[in-house]
């Protein structure tokens, strides 16, 4: 019986475990006849396999594939942590923002407060971004730590890091940071530094120390935009040494911000308001210019937002003291008319008693031997007052010194509170840290050299000032 005859690679390929691809149809040159002699050898499965293994491209094992997937996944990751994370800018905004504020200013703590709020919105706006940078992390840290320090709440209006647009006239500060931006500087603007306590001691914008007689009415600042003036009244009789008893302050009127606001004050009249029963100038909701009372009929405080002035005025015992926080440009704003200003030129040569910020302590006794028959003004001994000096103050400067200077001329302790509180407003209101304590020229404390030899002579230890 005669087989049916195959048609060849037909079935036979179909037995193989991986089917082989069709060849691609032959060019047209082998499409003639030709001779095949008894027919080509079907192929063998084995063979079939090797040949589709050597056709198709090489598989990579499946642990690699997933391997390399990850390492893929991680890759868009490192292009998403390279979109550009702008903490960097936040922080410079916010730089910007507070540098020029002074934090013995009224207004600060608002002022501050707002910047942080814009600093933690622009955190926010970069937190996908930023969320692989230890600096965004620090940054979010660092001003949940400032806004409970300054007890900010976390709602509330922002700072525009756009100047221009919340430009506010009857704000020193602000004028100044637009101005600065403008400029691209970054300084903030020189703050000076005036007080007045005691028998009176005065210390100057230029920070020099200077005991003075100044009797009666004196300018301590008298510029474009203020006005203070005291009034020394003797402290004992025969005693060139005084203190002040009333303090007139004059906030001349600027701009919108507010009409001419005037204070007085005098012994056992410290009042919480202007002379006209205000408390306050300019628009009510700003308060450009405010009084504010810390203890009532002994301490109140003056801010003067347009113009970037705090004043300090207080009572103690008998007598009052001033200290005030100026701007430089402004402090200096005044005409040649006006040069009289104890601020700013210090006392008249003719009105000092300390020498070149040297207090005269016993010494003054031998230096002026008509003063020792004057009656005796204190029971205090030059041990006594040192004691009593340290009890408040421990730095042996200037306002020591002039602790027991008081002591020694009066015999009123209060002076020695005085003196402490005149420090405590220096220490507020100072914008350098390393000028609040100034010394005296000599290595003596200010005390002069023969003064533990003047102190056995007896009563020459109390006699401490120049009697005229």
């Amino acid at each position: 019986m005669m087989r049916k005859k195959r048609k060849r690679g037909g079935p036979l390929a179909c037995l193989c475990s991986s089917p082989v691809p069709s060849p691609p149809p032959p060019p047209l040159e082998s499409r003639r006849p030709a001779w095949t002699g008894m027919g080509r050898a079907a192929p063998s499965c084995a063979a079939a396999g090797a040949e589709q293994r050597r056709r198709r491209p090489h598989q990579p094992p499946p642990a690699l594939v997933l391997l390399f997937s990850l390492g893929l996944l991680l890759r868009t990751g490192d292009c998403q942590l390279q979109t550009p994370c702008r903490i960097q800018k936040c922080t410079t905004d916010f730089v910007s923002l507070t540098s020029h504020l002074n934090s013995a200013l009224d207004g600060f703590d608002l002022e501050f407060c707002k910047a942080l709020r814009a600093y933690s919105a622009c955190t926010y706006r970069n937190s996908k971004v930023c969320r692989g940078n230890l600096v965004y992390h620090s940054a979010v840290l660092g001003i949940s730590d400032l806004m409970s320090q300054r007890n900010c709440s976390k709602d509330g209006p922002t700072s525009s890091t756009n100047p221009e647009a919340t430009h506010d006239p009857c704000n020193y500060s602000g004028r100044i940071g637009t101005r600065e931006l403008r400029g691209r500087e970054q300084t903030p603007p020189a703050e000076l530094f005036c007080g007045l306590f005691g028998d009176p001691h005065l210390r100057t914008f230029k920070d020099h120390f200077q005991t003075c007689k100044v009797e009666g009415a004196w300018p301590l600042i008298d510029n474009n935009y203020l006005s203070v003036q005291v009034t020394n009244v003797p402290l004992v009789p025969g005693s060139s040494a005084t203190a002040t008893n009333k303090i007139t302050i004059i906030f001349k009127a600027y701009q919108d911000c507010t009409d001419q606001k005037v204070y007085q004050a005098v012994t056992d009249d410290l009042p919480a308001a202007f002379v006209d029963g205000t408390t306050s100038g300019g628009d009510s909701d700003t308060k450009s210019l405010r009084i504010v009372e810390k203890v009532s009929g002994r301490y109140v405080e003056m801010h003067a937002r347009y113009i970037g002035t705090t004043v300090f005025v207080r009572q103690v015992g008998r007598y009052l003291t001033l200290a005030i926080s100026m701007p430089e440009e402004l402090a200096m704003a005044y005409e040649e008319s006006q040069d009289l200003q104890l601020c700013v030129n210090g006392c008249p040569s003719s009105e000092r008693i300390d020498d070149s910020g040297h207090l005269p302590l016993p010494v003054m006794g031998q230096l002026l031997p008509h003063a020792v028959s004057a009656h005796p003004r204190s029971m205090y001994t030059l041990e006594s007052a040192t004691a009593k000096c340290q009890e408040k103050m421990l730095v042996k400067d200037l306002y020591f010194y002039s602790c027991m200077f008081d002591l020694l001329t009066t015999g009123d302790a209060n002076f020695t509170a005085a003196a402490h509180s005149a420090l405590q407003d220096v220490e507020a209101l100072h914008p350098r840290k390393e000028r609040w304590h100034i010394f005296p020229n000599n290595g003596n404390g200010g005390i002069g050299k023969n003064s533990k030899m003047s102190v056995s002579l007896g009563l020459v230890c109390l006699i401490l000032v120049a009697f005229l």
